[in-house]
């Protein structure tokens, strides 16, 4: 059994020295973008355009490495399908909100002024089909709170 677990382990080797050797060292290009809307508890709509990122590889680098992100941009992790999610800031720079949304389109949870460089997992507490980051601050700045409504096409809900 033992043996078995080093045969396992020493085939494993070849693939996460692949893995770190093709580490990102810099940031991806810029992704598609899409509106997407937040309505907050009093009916303000705050607008935005967001990165799409909707393969593997492109959520497994998000936003590392980018010096900033703008007022009203940001990356909307789309999962496909309700899941957990959990996120950390490895060689992101600039400190982020996170908005975890449910399938539905309503904010299930915010991480405000995430640390940059953290390596500490910053989890959705529940099921979410997307997570969206955008630049520190913007959900205090905007008033936006767990309730909030999301619009954007994944939800059935864009324009």
């Amino acid at each position: 059994m033992i043996r078995r677990s080093l045969l396992a382990l020493a085939a494993l080797l070849p693939v996460a020295a692949a893995i770190t050797a093709g580490a990102q060292d810099g940031p991806q290009p810029r992704l598609p973008t899409e509106p997407l809307a937040i309505v907050t508890r009093d009916g303000t709509r705050h607008e935005f355009q967001v990165e799409m990122a909707l393969r593997p590889e492109q959520q497994m680098i998000g936003l590392m490495f980018r010096p900033q992100v703008g007022p009203n941009e940001g990356m909307l992790f789309d999962w496909g399908q309700p899941r957990e999610s959990a996120m950390w800031m490895r060689n992101t720079i600039t400190s982020l909100d996170m908005v975890f949304i449910t399938q539905s389109g309503q904010v299930l949870r915010i991480a405000e002024r995430t640390v940059p460089l953290s390596l500490a997992t910053i989890s959705s507490g529940g099921p979410v089909r997307a997570t969206l980051e955008l630049a520190a601050g913007t959900a205090e700045r905007l008033g936006i709170r767990v309730g909030d409504r999301v619009e954007q096409r994944i939800f059935g809900t864009g324009r």
